[in-house]
């Protein structure tokens, strides 16, 4: 489990990106580079990081599933992912 403060500190940067999303698009336009780099930080979507709906893990996160590699396994071992099944051969 991740700490909450980091998890905590990832949705304050969505929140943030959302906010400043449409300012900044303007400005991207218009060429305005220096009141661009004035907004704050955290406003641009690149610093975020995708993390597990889960557990917060940020590595060995699977896009397609939203979660982690290690929670992706224990939920499709108990069969709650519908449509996944271990691979035997």
């Amino acid at each position: 489990m991740a700490k909450e403060s980091m998890v905590a500190r990832e949705v304050k940067r969505e929140r943030m990106a959302r906010k400043y999303a449409e300012k900044r698009k303007r400005l991207k336009a218009e060429g305005n580079y220096v009141a661009l780099s004035r907004l704050p930080r955290n406003s641009n979507p690149n610093r975020q990081r995708n993390r597990c709906k889960i557990t917060g893990r940020t590595r060995g996160y699977m896009r397609q599933f939203g979660i982690s590699r290690i929670t992706f396994r224990e939920m499709a071992s108990k069969g709650l992912i519908p449509g996944v099944k271990k691979a035997s051969w």
